[in-house]
């Protein structure tokens, strides 16, 4: 397969910001994988691998780096969002623990009463649930209680906010790009470890 044929994009060293490529800043900032972003961007019919190779490539070039830079803090500035606050949160929820607004544990208790009318005394769970006046209840995503008394409580789930972590970091990436430039090893922001460990730290000493 031919270059051409593959349509690899604007060569490499190149820093302009083409029309193509400002596609694929706009497709990788809606959210589209690098894969998909940089297929739709130059119309490539070239294998899952191949693509993979460019769309990296691209993806680390300072023009389409700066441009993606770009757009988030300009969603950043129209909605008063930062990345900070956003992983917060997710660090929150993912590094929660359900003891900070239920106790549980098992203590003897009446049950009923036999036919001469003594307690008949067992091991029953007992939940107590904690003010809501005094627990930060943001990681709750819900609290009911039926017509019989049953207690429904939820936390947001702990996994997707890991994982939105983790693809934060670039822990997690398609199987075809689980290697870096030249197969070695995906190398990780260290801004960005630095910026998750001080989230951790912060909810550890809440």
């Amino acid at each position: 397969m031919s270059e051409k044929k593959i349509n690899r994009g604007p060569a490499k060293g190149q820093q302009r910001l083409t029309p193509r490529r400002e596609r694929f800043c706009q497709n990788i900032f809606s959210g589209m994988s690098q894969r998909a972003a940089y297929r739709d961007a130059f119309e490539s019919q070239a294998t899952d691998f191949i693509i993979d190779r460019y769309a990296s490539e691209l993806y680390r070039t300072k023009v389409v780096s700066d441009r993606i830079k770009e757009l988030q803090n300009e969603l950043a500035e129209r909605n008063m969002v930062t990345v900070e606050k956003v992983l917060e949160e997710l660090a929150h929820i993912a590094f929660d623990d359900i003891r900070n607004y239920l106790s549980f544990k098992t203590a003897k208790a009446v049950v009923k009463y036999d036919g001469d009318g003594e307690p008949i005394v067992d091991y029953v769970p007992v939940i107590e649930m904690k003010d809501s006046e005094t627990i930060d209840t943001r990681s709750i995503s819900e609290v009911n209680l039926d017509s019989r008394g049953n207690l429904k409580f939820k936390l947001y789930p702990k996994d997707s906010a890991l994982a939105k972590i983790g693809q934060y970091l670039g822990m997690f990436v398609e199987k075809s790009e689980i290697t870096g430039k030249d197969g070695g090893p995906i190398e990780i922001n260290d801004a960005r470890k630095l910026l998750i460990e001080k989230l951790v730290k912060k909810r550890n000493e809440e």
